[in-house]
């Protein structure tokens, strides 16, 4: 028994490190600890002249310190503020890049859309007189509509649509038959009549259809620029926990603590603490990349002979063309309407009207669509590039917020600050996502509680894909109102019929996390230091102390 003392007692003086770690018994001065805590704006009154022992530490290793327990709890919570505004201004980066294409697109539209109606007013009121000018309001509400269905989600384009022709062949229909006295009823009777009647041949399927598939297309892609800019805002809001704070905090500022203030990070241990810090951020990869993807596929839709520049455009020729089929067979139309609707009363008006009508002859307007001026192609390409850009944008976060912190050049990998001194870091880097993270030497997290507020984003980055593939397919899509504020509050965009259900999410295992049984050094339940194993060396020599005194 007095020989296991002696040789506890001689283990314990043989393990421990010389005094404060310094290999002297002189405290060292916090000189330079004292100038960085008031460069941070903190009181130089919380800093100690020298070294102090370290057991009262909770965070940083517990040998001899510069820190106090305030002044630990003061570093840590700038230590995650500082993070916390790093993760701001990576995603205002992202998202601003992903609002300017979004107003740009969305402002070229528009511009389009002004241009293309201007070219109809300009064309049609000379050419048709009063015929245009009593009737300006059927085409400003078409254009009026076009809008409206870019930017909200109360408009049905095919039904805004069928009734553009629908009020057209009224208003003409009234204009042509002016000897007739024609009431709302009997107009009614005569837009019912459009399937059979035909009264623009062609015109209104083939317009419909290039137009949906235009728009479709377009205000699809809009809205996902809108909406890939949000989840990247919201998310990029999220504050960060308090077991990352800690990780953090001892990343970050234990160094001098420890009076190591030139020690940086090792780059797998900075790794492992942003790769926890960030773990349920990296779960939306998948949906991010999908969303991206798809994104992809609709731009290239935007552009060529079928796209959204030339349908606007080309909007004035394709109505000029139906309304003079129209007045070119106006008594083949005539003749069916009074037919199915029966005929109408004669008033105290001439035939003039009809004549007047039927003598404009085919109404010509001038090419404005001309050559492309490459605008669309060249926004196209920009966000294409921007999108395969962004694709890897959450899972590399942790390696971009530590590219200009780690420790770099000669021997660093042996130099480098692990967390409890400057030495190799041996633990492997973790995966990402927070299924991973159970075996995160860094951070402790309960990987059954996923952050909602990013499990939310995640849902809106899936609707936002379903109806992007929707769109591909041309089925037109519901949205939310894009004129709204789009850093609101963040009313759902979920529409009833398109919502894929909830996910269930699956309790993963919850068994504690592995021990890495070669990195001692890195345990936080060992704590290399003197302040911890002089304990040791005092109850170990009173032992030897007591047993000698018992002898006597």
């Amino acid at each position: 028994m007095d020989s296991f003392i002696i040789a506890a007692g001689m283990l314990c003086l043989l393990t421990a490190p010389a005094y404060g770690d310094r290999g002297t018994g002189k405290a060292r001065s916090c000189s330079d600890i004292r100038h960085f805590y008031s460069g941070k704006g903190f009181p130089l009154d919380d800093v100690p002249q020298s070294e102090i022992s370290g057991e009262h530490l909770r965070i940083c290793p517990q040998g001899y310190t510069c820190c106090t327990s305030d002044m630990e709890e003061k570093l840590a919570t700038l230590s995650r503020r500082e993070m916390e505004g790093l993760l701001k201004e990576a995603g205002r980066g992202l998202h601003t890049s992903l609002s300017g294409q979004y107003k740009a697109f969305d402002g070229y539209l528009l511009e389009l859309l002004n241009h293309s109606e201007v070219a109809l007013q300009e064309t049609f009121a000379p050419s048709m007189g009063a015929l245009y000018s009593q009737n300006a309001l059927v085409f400003s509400d078409l254009y009026m509509e076009l809008r409206r269905y870019c930017r909200t989600s109360n408009v049905n384009l095919e039904e805004a649509l069928n009734d553009f022709w629908a009020r057209l062949l009224e208003k003409l229909f009234y204009q042509a038959n002016k000897q007739y006295i024609i009431g709302e009823d009997y107009l009614e009777c005569v837009s019912k009549q459009m399937e059979t009647l035909r009264p623009f041949g062609d015109a209104p399927r083939e317009f419909k259809l290039k137009v949906t598939r235009a728009f479709v297309a377009v205000r699809s892609f809009i809205q996902g620029l809108l909406v890939s800019g949000d989840v990247v805002r919201r998310v990029s809001q999220v504050q960060l926990s308090l077991e990352c704070m800690r990780a953090i905090m001892r990343m970050t500022y234990c160094p001098h603590c420890r009076g190591m203030a030139s020690a940086r990070p090792c780059a797998n241990y900075c790794s492992n603490v942003m790769k926890g810090c960030l773990a349920n951020q990296a779960d939306l990869n998948t949906e991010w990349r999908h969303l991206a993807d798809t994104m992809a596929q609709v731009a290239g839709r935007l552009d060529g002979p079928a796209g959204v520049d030339l349908v606007i455009l080309s909007l004035p020729n394709r109505i000029a063309e139906a309304i003079s089929a129209m007045m070119e067979n106006i008594e083949t139309v005539n003749s069916k309407v009074f037919q199915a609707c029966g005929s109408p009363r004669e008033g105290a008006t001439s035939t003039t009207a009809q004549e007047e009508v039927s003598k404009g002859g085919k109404i010509i307007v001038e090419d404005r669509v001309g050559p492309s001026t490459g605008k669309l192609e060249q926004m196209v390409s920009d966000v294409s590039r921007r999108l395969k850009d962004m694709q890897p944008y959450w899972v590399s976060l942790p390696s971009v917020l530590c590219s200009d912190r780690v420790a770099t050049g000669a021997g660093a990998e042996d130099r480098c600050w692990n967390g409890m001194n400057r030495a190799r870091y041996l633990p492997e880097v973790i995966g990402d996502g927070l299924a991973s993270q159970i075996n995160n030497p860094e951070v402790e997290i309960d990987i059954t509680k996923p952050d909602m507020t990013i499990r939310q984003q995640i849902m809106q980055l899936k609707i936002m894909t379903h109806r992007l593939k929707n769109a591909l397919n041309g089925n037109d899509v519901d949205f939310v109102d894009a004129s709204d504020d789009a850093s609101g509050s963040g009313s759902g965009i979920c529409a009833d019929d398109v919502c894929p259900p909830s996910p269930r999410l699956v309790a993963p295992i919850t068994d504690p996390p592995t021990v890495y049984a070669h990195r001692p050094e890195n345990k936080r339940v060992i704590k290399g230091s003197a302040g911890q194993n002089l304990p040791c060396v005092l109850s170990s020599l009173l032992s030897l102390a007591t047993l000698l005194l018992l002898r006597r």
